[in-house]
């Protein structure tokens, strides 16, 4: 790395520390509904992403509401029913279920609820399997393979097993059925965002830079896991 290099670097990461430290109180983790800026999910070429061009069962990835915070997006194949559920401070919740024209469209975030494991541009150890883990209680659950804790997406992520001691913070979506849009315009449940950019730091300000803790624009962008993440281990 040069000089210049360095200290960007630097600068970066510093920037990243300073917004976390400011914002703690902002990221606590609870289980009442967090409206963020409204982020219309576009295409690599930033088309308007339909939702019909999900395919059943596929791992999808964005980014919401931090430029940072890597969530996942997946059509079931079925209607994802409300479900009540709690965050580790038994806060209940309930989760509306899913969007779309069979209610089958889910999105959550794919920071894992134990050891804050995320998908990276290099390697993803937390993924929806449609078959079952080696480790697994049964087919098309999200797994981690960070101590294997497991969530059923179509429950709003509960935990099936595993450590996790609360399911993953859910992504609310509309979907525009005119349009077959999707707009991420809020959270729900515990958040772990505080907890991540702190355990994160210098990783995240190499990777993605100052703006790892900004909120996202008006559009975030959908790819397949497999096409953002170089390696998605199966375990």
């Amino acid at each position: 790395m040069d000089r210049r290099s360095f200290i960007e670097s630097c600068a970066a990461r510093l920037g990243c520390a300073t917004a976390a430290a400011a914002l703690p109180q902002a990221w606590a983790a609870d289980a009442r509904p967090k409206a963020y800026s409204r982020a219309l999910l576009v295409d690599e070429q930033r088309r308007p992403f339909k939702a019909s061009s999900l395919r059943p069962l596929t791992n999808y990835v964005f980014h919401y509401p931090y430029e940072a915070t890597p969530a996942f997006l997946l059509d079931l194949g079925k209607a994802a029913p409300p479900a009540t559920l709690a965050t580790k401070e038994h806060d209940s919740y309930a989760w509306p279920g899913g969007v779309g024209p069979r209610r089958s469209i889910v999105a959550f975030c794919a920071i894992c609820a134990h050891r804050l494991v995320y998908p990276t541009r290099q390697v993803s150890f937390i993924s929806f399997r449609r078959t079952r883990a080696a480790k697994g209680v049964r087919d098309e659950l999200i797994h981690c393979c960070s101590e294997n804790s497991q969530y059923d997406p179509a429950q709003g992520a509960r935990v099936l097993s595993g450590p996790a001691e609360q399911p993953l913070c859910a992504v609310l979506l509309e979907h525009d059925p005119k349009a077959d849009t999707l707009t991420a315009f809020a959270t729900l449940g515990g958040e772990l965002f505080g907890e991540f950019f702190r355990k994160y730091e210098m990783k995240l300000s190499l990777e993605v830079g100052a703006r790892a803790v900004n909120p996202v624009g008006e559009q975030a962008v959908v790819r397949e896991l497999e096409r953002f993440c170089r390696n998605t281990i199966q375990c």
